[in-house]
C-alpha cells in the first residue's frame, strides 16, 4: 500500500490535471521534441549539412542572441497589442517556416539571417506563452501550471534528444535535412494545438499605452529582473562550467557528465510541480529566489572540493554538488514564475514579462565567460568569489521584491480581475 500510494504521489506530481493546465503542458512538451533535437544536433548540423566552421557558428549565435537582448522588450509590447495567443501561434508558424528553409541556406551570410530572425521570433513565441498562461488561469493555479509545463518540456526535450541520437548514427546530409523539416512540422503541429486552445478575452488597456521601451523606467522592477536573471546562472553553471570542472580538474571519468545530465533532467521532471509549493504569491517567490541564490553558493563551496579528491569520493563530491544546483534550480524557477506572475500589471504584462527576460538575457552573454573564468582557469579558488556574488543576490532580492512590490507599475490601472477563457 505504501509503495502504492507513493507511485500515485509521483504521477500526481508529474500528469498534469485535466483542463487547461494539462493541456498547456502538453503542449509544452510536443514544443520541446523539437526542441531538444535541434538542441542536440543543432552543432553538428551547421558544420555538416550548412558547411560552416566553428567560428562563424559562434559568431552568429552571439549576433542572435543581442538581437534576442534588445528585441524582447518591444515584442513583450506586441503581444499587449495583438493579444497573447494571436502572437504566439505567427510565432510558431513563423519559426515552422525559418526552419524549412535552413537546407536552402547558402554561406554565412544566409544562416545569419535566419538566425537572427529566429532569435527574434522565439523571444516573442516566450513572451506570448508567459502571457496567456498567466492571463488564462487564475492567480493560485499560475506557478503550478509552469511548474506542469517545465516537468513536460523536460521530457520532450529527453524524447527529442533521444531522435536527435537516431539523426546523428545516420550522420548523412539527408538526415539532417529531414532534421529540420521534422522540427518545422514538429513546430506547426504546436501551432495547431496552440490555436485550439481557448479564446481570452480583450484585456483592457489604459488610454494612453506606454511608450515601447518605458518599462525600462521601472527602476525596483528591472532590479528585480536583474537579480533573478543572474540566478538563471546555475543552468551555465551545470552545463558548461561543471562539465569544463570535471574534465580539467577531477579525476572523473568523463561518462559522468552524461550522467549528471541524465540526473538532472529526471528530478526536474519528477520534483518540479512538488517544489513550485508556495511561490505563488511575490514574497513567497522571493524566499524561493533567495534559497535558490543560497543553494547555488553552497554548490561553489562543494564542487572545487572534487579537485582534491580522487576515486569514488570524487564521484561522492561531484554528485552531492549536483543536487545541491539540482535543487537550486527547481526552487529558482519557481521563484522566477511567481514574480512574473504577480508583479507585472495586467494591461502592460507583455512589455513587462518582455523586460523581465532581459535579466537572464544578460546572464547568458555574461555568465559563460565569468564563471568558466572564474570556477575552471583560476584553478579553484575562483569558486570562492562566486559563491559570495550568490550569496549577496541571495540577500538582496527578498528586499528588492518588497520595493517593487510596493511601488505602483507603469501604466497599472486597476487591480487584477481574473479573466475567464472563452470556450
Amino acid at each position: 500500500m505504501g509503495a502504492r500510494e507513493t507511485i500515485r504521489t509521483a504521477v500526481h506530481h508529474v500528469v498534469p490535471p485535466a483542463g487547461l493546465t494539462r493541456a498547456l503542458a502538453v503542449q509544452a512538451m510536443v514544443y520541446a521534441v523539437g526542441g531538444g533535437l535541434f538542441q542536440a544536433g543543432s552543432a553538428v548540423f551547421f558544420t555538416r549539412a550548412l558547411g560552416l566552421s566553428a567560428a562563424q557558428v559562434g559568431l552568429g549565435l552571439s549576433i542572435a542572441a543581442g538581437v534576442s537582448l534588445l528585441g524582447t522588450v518591444p515584442l513583450g509590447g506586441l503581444t499587449d497589442r495583438y493579444g497573447p495567443q494571436r502572437v504566439w501561434v505567427l510565432a510558431l508558424v513563423l519559426e515552422a517556416a525559418l526552419f524549412a528553409t535552413y537546407p536552402f541556406v547558402g554561406g554565412f551570410a544566409g544562416f545569419l539571417t535566419v538566425v537572427v530572425a529566429l532569435a527574434a521570433v522565439d523571444a516573442a513565441a516566450g513572451v506570448a506563452r508567459q502571457v496567456y498562461s498567466i492571463n488564462a488561469l487564475p492567480p493560485a493555479e499560475r506557478v503550478t501550471a509552469m511548474a506542469y509545463q517545465r516537468s513536460l518540456l523536460n521530457v520532450g526535450f529527453g524524447l527529442g534528444a533521444a531522435i536527435s541520437g537516431l539523426v546523428l548514427a545516420v550522420d548523412t546530409i539527408a538526415a539532417y535535412r529531414v532534421m529540420v523539416w521534422f522540427i518545422a512540422a514538429v513546430f506547426l503541429v504546436t501551432a495547431l494545438f496552440v490555436r485550439r486552445l481557448p479564446r481570452l478575452p480583450e484585456v483592457a488597456r489604459p488610454a494612453e499605452p506606454m511608450s515601447r521601451f518605458a518599462v525600462l523606467r521601472d527602476r525596483p522592477f528591472m532590479a528585480v529582473s536583474l537579480l533573478s536573471g543572474l540566478l538563471t546562472a546555475h543552468q551555465t553553471l551545470y552545463l558548461t562550467v561543471l562539465p569544463l570542472w570535471i574534465l580539467t580538474h577531477t579525476d572523473a571519468p568523463k561518462t559522468v557528465i552524461a550522467g549528471l545530465v541524465l540526473l538532472n533532467t529526471i528530478l526536474i521532471v519528477l520534483l518540479q510541480v512538488r517544489a513550485s509549493r508556495g511561490a505563488d504569491t511575490a514574497p513567497g517567490a522571493a524566499r524561493a529566489s533567495r534559497r535558490g541564490a543560497l543553494l547555488i553558493a553552497l554548490f561553489c563551496l562543494v564542487v572545487p572540493i572534487s579537485g582534491v579528491t580522487r576515486g569514488t569520493l570524487t564521484l561522492v563530491v561531484l554528485v552531492v554538488a549536483a543536487l545541491l544546483l539540482i535543487v537550486a534550480e527547481l526552487v529558482e524557477s519557481a521563484g522566477t514564475w511567481g514574480l512574473t506572475a504577480t508583479l507585472p500589471p495586467a494591461t502592460q504584462r507583455g512589455a513587462y514579462v518582455g523586460a523581465f527576460r532581459l535579466g537572464t538575457q544578460l546572464q547568458y552573454l555574461i555568465a559563460p565567460a565569468g564563471l568558466t573564468a572564474l570556477g575552471v582557469t583560476t584553478g579553484g579558488w575562483g569558486w570562492f568569489p562566486t559563491a559570495a556574488v550568490f550569496v549577496l543576490i541571495g540577500l538582496a532580492i527578498v528586499p528588492v521584491v518588497a520595493w517593487a512590490g510596493g511601488t505602483p507599475r507603469l501604466g497599472a490601472t486597476a487591480p487584477e480581475q481574473t479573466v475567464t477563457p472563452v470556450p
